[in-house]
């Protein structure tokens, strides 16, 4: 399904590790804001899981699980949004047409700038 990759300059750069992972709290902390968006967008994950990930930030599942990179954690909350929104948006609409697109613009109008799109 869908995959929010690191692929900009910008994003490389600023990227950070947990070396100790985050705490528990930080992970419900996370979950919490996960859930919101879920409400926001109106889908129903059927598990929200915070794991390591060494090649990109989020998947989702055809099951609905929605998984996120512990080190998605210590990025900036801007990020952090764009790659909630984006794997909640996967469990309406699979691919990255011109409906998805429209609805990223609405939930996060500065989204472009994190995938490296023209």
């Amino acid at each position: 399904m869908s995959r929010a990759r690191r692929t900009t300059a910008e994003n490389r750069q600023t990227s950070r590790t947990c070396p100790t992972g985050p705490t528990r709290e930080e992970k419900a902390a996370f979950k919490a804001r996960v859930r919101e968006w879920a409400k926001t967008l109106k889908v129903e994950p059927a598990q929200i899981r915070v794991q390591r990930m060494r090649n990109k930030w989020a998947s989702c599942s055809p099951g609905k699980w929605v998984t996120f990179s512990e080190n998605l954690l210590v990025q900036t909350s801007s990020f952090q949004r764009y790659a909630i929104v984006h794997e909640l948006l996967h469990l309406r609409i699979q691919n990255h047409g011109k409906l998805f697109k429209s609805l990223m613009s609405i939930y996060v109008p500065d989204w472009e700038r994190w995938t490296g799109s023209r």
